[in-house]
């Protein structure tokens, strides 16, 4: 019986690339394809695929508040996510919200096949240049509940690691796909929650809790 997939990525190319490079497989079959973070909800819940690969920036819904859902409604489909972002806090946010692997955009696409497999096999997989010999890191601290940072909605952290790499509120709502308006809004909940006065605390903030390095 064939393995089936669900792809999630508003962009069409991204989407036929996978599907063509996957169905070369014979055991992989793509059940469903999604473009909006809402209805890729919906249509997994209906599905009931074994793997969804989710784009970590989704309109409607983020890639992380996708897969949350997705293990409430489809605790069954395993979820591997897409990402540009290579940087610790997007992996532990990840396997936080339940992802079991965690692929560059930028990859080969062998090592997409490679993490689809080793995910369906029951393993957490992390594509290079992440280190595999960190998963036990990753996984430990995103166990760890921090208070400060369990306050904040998943919209609030995704805003918080945008601000923190130095986009402004019109960057942010590009990447995220959402209002300026918004961005405020969650900006300023955001701020008033870890008690963050200016950019100058933000920085202090992510750079304390490691959500940005400083390069040496």
């Amino acid at each position: 019986m064939a393995v089936k997939l669900f792809l999630a990525d508003d962009h069409p190319i991204v989407v036929q690339g996978m599907r063509s490079y996957l169905e070369r497989e014979p055991d992989l079959r793509v059940v469903g394809e999604g473009r909006d973070g809402v209805t890729v909800v919906e249509d997994v819940e209906r599905l009931q695929p074994d793997l969804a690969l989710v784009d970590i920036i989704m309109p409607g819904l983020s890639g992380l508040e996708i897969t949350r859902l997705i293990q409430q409604h489809s605790p069954k489909t395993r979820v591997i996510i897409l990402s540009m972002y290579a940087d610790e806090p997007y992996v532990v946010e990840a396997l936080k919200a339940g992802a079991m692997g965690y692929v560059l955009k930028g990859c080969d696409p062998s090592i997409m096949l490679t993490a689809v497999r080793e995910v369906l096999s029951g393993n957490y997989y992390l594509c290079p240049p992440l280190n595999e010999k960190a998963i036990h890191t990753y996984l430990r601290a995103a166990s760890e509940e921090d208070d400060e940072d369990s306050m904040l909605t998943p919209r609030e952290r995704e805003v918080l690691c945008l601000a923190a790499d130095g986009l402004s509120n019109s960057g942010i709502a590009e990447k995220l796909t959402i209002s300026v308006r918004t961005v405020e809004v969650h900006r300023a909940r955001m701020m008033h929650k870890l008690g963050l006065h200016n950019q100058r605390d933000l920085l202090q903030y992510a750079l304390r809790n490691r959500i940005i390095v400083l390069d040496a």
